[in-house]
């Protein structure tokens, strides 16, 4: 009983972690594609900037202009910091002429909070310290407080000091008393201060239960996600750790939020797991949007865990380069090898066909000549001898072979063996059909083929999509369903590797020289880049300098 209660719970614990494990990858490949359209997001950002933009040039009074800039404010906030302040600074201004207290601590909270992201952290404090916390209530003491946290969270990011800590805990916990109870923020506060003192289930509680219930529209869906994020990895659960931070930088690429955490911190727990091309693609990511938005203490961090990730993908490059190439020779030694054999398996059916055609000759000569039916018994003997050392002759070199080139040894005895007993069954006709055929050299070239596309798009695989960005639109190559690449562009994978003489190509793929010529004359008459760059751009592919 206990044994079967014991493979029940193994089961469902592994019916679990496979879901897990998928729901890690579909986020972790639903995040690439949202990487691959940043672009159309922050289209879709400025287009909404814009618009309020206009809203400013038609504002007719001080209050109009001071919500207008603060629309702005709101928008450029997590976009791009510079402007940010541009639109707050401009609302201090208005809330001094329209001498409104209360406009004016809000916009200094906002100008304090952009100060903070930048790194300007002695005048984030003195625009905090302008700020009298007796004389504040509603939702400018609950910004006040946010302003606090915030300040000694990113200065705390750079300087760590215990002191700090206890501040932000401080400022949270007043915070959390005037917060209301039923409200998004409250929870994730509480979430917060539940996972700074290590009560990651009370966390997990909060979070969980809000994700389920509001889904991914509502507005801190990028921060519950990240917080659940962080929670699992101070657990030491980075499948976990992974689907929750993919799934909140999601939420920060398609609302083209460039001032966040969740992308370094994925790209953190995808290196420390050992994901290298992950962590190369989402630091790539994260430092790009730290430096468009001007995130100074984000950059300053960045800048350093894309040091150590970026060189552990360059060995990692290097790495499967060498390995590519040692494949390629050792394929091609191993080609080698197999020609020899078949060249060296028709001589000896040639042989086997010549020796056939002296007995016949024999037998007819035995026929004519019924007195010398004992000489010839004997030279039939000798002939039958002759035949059989040839037999063994041939299995010494076939034996030979099979020790330089076992990953073929199968194929090529078994051949042998057919091959014989057509010879011994006089079926002449069928055995120089076989001979004739060059249709085992084929299967094994396209067998060939195969492997070194798997290979090579193990190591570049992005590099259809890729070498398609370099050619004008109606010119680029679909492959057929079941096939990895096309001629033209095994032709561009060798390339690709360092090998550019069209001898060496040709040689490799079975083609005539002018055949690879044409082709690589129409690849770059069908460019969209210039046709002397073309190839160059090639060989960028898959690296940082490569630009369509």
């Amino acid at each position: 009983m206990r044994a079967r209660n014991f493979s029940i719970i193994l089961i469902a614990v592994t019916i679990l972690l496979f879901q897990n494990i998928y729901a890690q990858t579909v986020a972790v490949n639903s995040l690439n594609l949202a990487i691959g359209q940043k672009s159309e997001f922050i289209a879709q950002k400025e287009a909404r900037i814009e618009a309020i933009k206009k809203m400013v040039s038609r504002a007719w009074s001080p209050t109009n202009q001071y919500q207008a800039n603060k629309l702005l404010y709101e928008e450029y906030q997590k976009f791009r910091i510079d402007s940010a302040v541009i639109y707050a600074t401009r609302n201090i201004n208005i809330a001094q002429q329209l001498n409104k207290g209360d406009l004016l601590i809000e916009s200094k909270l906002q100008l304090t909070n952009l100060y903070s992201s930048s790194d300007r952290y002695l005048e984030a404090k003195d625009l905090l310290n302008s700020i009298s916390r007796v004389t504040l209530s509603g939702q400018n003491l609950i910004d006040f407080y946010q302003a606090q946290i915030q300040l000694y969270e990113h200065y705390n990011s750079g300087t760590y000091t215990l002191a700090n800590r206890n501040r932000i805990k401080s400022y949270r916990d007043s915070l959390l008393e005037i917060l209301p109870r039923s409200s998004t923020a409250y929870d994730i506060n509480l979430s917060q201060q539940y996972i700074n003192s290590d009560r990651f289930q009370a966390a997990d509680d909060l979070l969980k239960p809000m994700l389920i219930t509001k889904g991914k529209s509502f507005a801190d869906y990028a921060m519950a996600t990240y917080l659940l994020g962080s929670s699992y990895q101070l657990q030491n659960k980075p499948d976990s750790a992974i689907k929750y931070y993919a799934l909140s930088a999601i939420a920060d690429v398609q609302n083209a939020i460039k001032d966040n955490a969740s992308m370094q911190a994925l790209a953190l727990v995808c290196y420390q797991t050992g994901d290298i091309n992950h962590a190369y693609i989402f630091t790539q990511s994260a430092i790009q949007d730290a430096i468009f938005s001007n995130v100074k203490f984000r950059t300053a961090y960045m800048s350093e865990l894309y040091t150590i990730i970026n060189s552990a993908y360059q060995k990692k490059e290097e790495k499967g380069k060498s390995e590519l190439k040692f494949y390629l020779a050792l394929i091609s030694i191993l080609s080698g090898f197999l020609v020899i054999a078949v060249i060296y398996l028709y001589k000896q059916m040639k042989n086997i066909s010549r020796i056939k055609e002296e007995l016949d000759e024999t037998g007819k000569q035995l026929s004519a000549l019924n007195k010398e039916i004992s000489e010839k018994n004997a030279h039939l003997n000798n002939i039958n001898g002759e035949l059989s050392e040839a037999n063994k002759v041939k299995e010494t070199y076939i034996a030979q072979f099979f020790d330089l080139c076992s990953t073929y040894i199968n194929k090529l005895e078994d051949y042998r063996k057919l091959l014989n007993k057509k010879a011994q069954d006089k079926q002449l006709e069928d055995l120089f059909r076989m001979l004739r055929s060059t249709q085992m050299v084929h299967n094994e070239a396209d067998e060939l083929y195969k492997i070194f596309d798997n290979i090579f798009l193990s190591l570049y695989p992005n590099f259809v999509y890729e070498f398609n960005s370099l050619l004008i639109p109606e010119e680029k190559i679909i492959v057929k369903a079941g096939e990895y690449l096309n001629t033209e562009l095994r032709i561009y994978a060798l390339i690709r590797l360092g090998i550019t003489d069209s001898v060496k190509i040709a040689s490799f793929l079975r083609y005539s020289l002018s055949t690879i010529y044409n082709y690589r004359t129409a690849a770059r008459n069908k460019a969209a880049v210039s046709r002397d760059t073309f190839e160059s751009q090639v060989m960028k592919i898959g690296s940082i300098d490569f630009q369509p």
